[in-house]
């Protein structure tokens, strides 16, 4: 967020060795910019652990997009497939025997898990086709699209980069070419590379062609349909899930467009401009998902009155010591002040405006959401919500905006708030879903708002604020580490981030350090969900990976910090996660592995799932349930807590290790035991032997064996892991002097790979 680059974890493991930690000394916390939030990457989180919300910070105009932790696509279901594990076998042999392709055609068909419901997908597309939903007939030469918007053709990335935020369905486009003479005569060929989803495309009126996948459109235009001067083009799109739209090429100085069949697109005619489009229906069928997605909740938009002269003075500050966002601006000679914060303690968003001259703040302020069916209604005189229900899923949300006015006035006008004239204005922002837990979505997502409002009224915003101060302070004031002072801290944040590479700032490190921490605590909080791909923060209906938690270095790396850096309380989602995901991983267990113990693959979601997804060549992963254990083994090496390890963490482990003793295969070549079916994250394809997993077991049943003699119990047990750790395949070194990813050395230098999966034994391993 904000530009700042992912966490370099080794490189501040060793700024803390080199430098000493000291409690809370002078250094600065605080991220600033001067100039609003042009894109949500820019805007600046907030959140409470539950509630997160991203402020874009607009004079004219302030976006607050927020989220609420358990705001999930999907619905309890059953994830596994049952009677998988008589593949197993086969799979292995396959392997074995070097037949890779062999072996993940058949993971594929018969090894991964279960997807949720499909709709009715030819019905929906026999309706498209005979135009529900829109007037008349667009294919047609000379329909009449004068009324329709215009959006910038091709997206590479989807639709939603241009313009169509959050929309799947049928949307209709069309655009007019020119044919010069001498083409006269000639078929054309129509090159649109790739469309998402489905298309039917049209040269004036004729259907030219229709495809249902991600394969290249070039399609020939018969001479008989063109004619010299004005023909259109009309293609209906229709996309069911995530990007949608008329792709064209990654490389944007290949162009889309017309030429004439034997020649090539530099003598044709270009069609990279604006295209005529409009939306004929939001509403495709369920696309079948191994997993759910993390959702975002809606916005609150704050709409200036009178925002006619140039502003001075503009700040935005993110102060890490409070958790407190403030914006200030000077506007026809009135101080501005906007404070924001997610308070945990009265679980609601807090936005306080004020302002330097009495009555000087007017504004609008409305509730939507990216959710086709959201319903905003006002509550009371100064309170309105909005209803949002997640598409094809169980869960549902609803959000709480209240207004309290000083000195001014305040009405409820189009179902938004109206405020005049007031002195101060401070707002309260609550949201709450109908999840109880994974198996159980059948709560009142109008419990939490009125927890939340029940728990503000009496207080004023000083109160709530201190309150809020206090609580985020006992996590954060634990810790601190002090690099010095820099002269680029009088810099924007973002100036001084592209100034970093070039100069000596190391205090910007001890800033990036802390902005890691109050991201953590801003996202996981005792009681609630662990922090996501994205923490707490997510804007999209189809965001990458699913926003996911995703266990083969994601979900894990989110928690490095957490002893480290003294926010060990801030385990206990991530914990509460695993004892749920163990109980889930047994059924898989048995289902594919006929095995013992727990087991998880390559990723999960808010409903638990642990079965094999996507596809078999990075889906079958089997030790995620191994480096999570390894987290509840690390919190007792930090605490010294004997009863949470005979508890909570030592039976979780243990049952992961029994998992092991089942699965681990001796190779036929070496003798070894081994890991199979499985890959090294997310490359190279199913295997038999990634040594990032030998790694992993090698640790969970070292770690299993000194807990159970601390414990002083399972003789019978460490012995059998004492025995079978010597037996696991150790590292190799393959022809280049490297360590080998896989048991076998076919490591390729020019392997440019983002994972270096085989290096897990460096750092987190041990």
């Amino acid at each position: 967020m904000n530009n700042l680059p992912k966490p370099i974890f080794f490189l501040l493991f060793l700024l803390i060795t080199l430098s000493g930690v000291q409690v809370f000394a002078q250094t600065d916390h605080h991220l600033w910019y001067n100039k609003p939030a042009e894109k949500w990457t820019d805007a600046l989180p907030i959140g409470n652990g539950r509630i997160g919300a991203m402020i874009f910070a607009g004079v004219a105009q302030d976006h607050i997009q927020f989220n609420e932790e358990t705001l999930w696509s999907g619905q309890p279901r059953n994830y596994n497939k049952k009677g998988a594990s008589k593949y197993l076998a086969e799979i292995r042999r396959l392997l074995f025997e070097g037949k890779q392709k062999e072996a993940e055609a058949l993971a594929g068909a018969e090894f991964m898990g279960l997807r949720s419901e499909a709709g009715d997908k030819n019905k929906w597309v026999s309706e498209m086709k005979a135009g529900k939903g829109i007037n008349g007939n667009p294919a047609l030469e000379n329909y009449d699209d004068k009324l329709w918007r215009t959006l910038q053709v091709p997206s590479y990335e989807g639709w939603e980069t241009v313009g169509l935020t959050n929309v799947d369905g049928a949307v209709w486009f069309r655009t007019t070419f020119d044919v010069p003479a001498n083409w006269a005569g000639k078929d054309l060929v129509l090159d649109l590379n790739r469309i998402r989803d489905q298309d039917f495309t049209y040269i004036n009126g004729q259907l030219v062609g229709n495809t249902d996948n991600l394969e290249p459109r070039k399609y020939t235009i018969p001479a008989k349909l063109i004619k010299t001067g004005k023909n259109t083009i009309a293609i209906q799109v229709l996309n069911y899930y995530d990007k949608g739209g008329i792709s064209g090429y990654k490389d944007t100085t290949r162009h889309i467009g017309v030429y004439p069949v034997g020649s090539n697109i530099e003598n044709g005619v270009s069609l990279v401009k604006k295209w005529k489009y409009k939306i004929q229906n939001e509403e495709p069928p369920a696309t079948p998902q191994y997993q759910a997605s993390y959702q975002p909740f809606g916005d609150l938009n704050l709409y200036f009155k009178n925002v006619k002269s140039v502003v001075s003075n503009y700040k935005r500050t993110l102060d890490l010591t409070t958790a407190i966002t403030t914006t200030t601006y000077t506007l026809n000679k009135v101080d501005y002040k906007r404070e924001y914060f997610a308070s945990q303690p009265n679980q609601a968003v807090v936005i306080k405006l004020s302002a330097s001259k009495p009555k000087s703040i007017s504004f609008d302020a409305g509730l939507s959401s990216p959710h086709l069916h959201s319903i905003v209604k006002a509550l009371n005189n100064n309170t309105i919500s909005i209803s949002v229900q997640v598409k094809d899923g169980a869960l549902k949300g609803e959000s709480r905006l209240t207004a309290l006015v000083k000195n001014g006035t305040l009405k409820i006008v189009n179902q938004k708030l109206s405020i005049s004239n007031a002195d101060e204005v401070t707002l309260y922002l609550t949201a709450g879903t109908n999840f109880v837990n994974a198996d159980d979505a059948s709560g009142n997502p109008a419990d939490a708002n009125n927890k939340a409002l029940t728990s503000l009224k009496g207080k004023n915003y000083n109160q709530i604020k201190q309150a809020h101060i206090q609580e985020y302070q006992g996590y954060y004031k634990t810790f601190d580490v002090n690099f010095g002072t820099s002269e680029n801290a009088k810099l924007p944040t973002g100036e001084r981030l592209i100034k970093f590479a070039k100069t000596n700032d190391a205090a910007f490190m001890a800033l990036y350090m802390q902005y890691g921490r109050y991201l953590l605590i801003s996202s996981s909080r005792p009681g609630g969900q662990p922090a996501n791909l994205q923490g707490i923060w997510n804007d999209l209906l189809s965001p990458p990976w699913g926003s996911k938690y995703t266990t083969n270095i994601n979900m894990e790396m989110n928690y490095w910090p957490t002893e480290m850096l003294n926010l060990s309380a801030l385990n206990e989602p991530l914990f509460s996660k695993i004892k749920a995901l163990s109980v889930k991983g047994t059924e898989t267990a048995q289902d594919y592995y006929n095995a013992k113990g727990w087991v998880l693959h390559h990723n999960t979601d808010l409903w638990n799932g642990t079965a094999p997804i996507n596809a078999s060549n990075h889906g079958i992963w089997v030790t995620g349930a191994a480096w999570l254990s390894q987290h509840l083994w690390e919190h007792y090496l930090y605490t010294g807590d004997k009863k949470f390890l005979e508890e909570e963490a030592y039976p979780i482990m243990k049952r992961s290790a029994q998992f092991f003793e089942d699965f681990l295969i001796k190779d036929p070549k070496t003798g070894w035991l081994i890991s199979t079916p499985s890959n090294s994250p997310e490359n190279g394809g199913l295997v038999a032997g990634p040594t990032m997993d030998h790694q992993i077991i090698r640790t969970l049943f070292n770690n299993c064996i000194t807990a159970s003699e601390n414990l002083g119990v399972d003789d019978a047990f460490r012995k059998s892991l004492q025995t079978k750790v010597k037996q696991i395949a150790p590292n190799q070194i393959g022809k280049y002097g490297q360590l080998q990813e896989w048991l076998t050395d076919k490591d390729d230098t020019t392997n440019k790979h983002r994972h270096v999966s085989h290096l897990w034994g460096v750092y987190p391993g041990d």
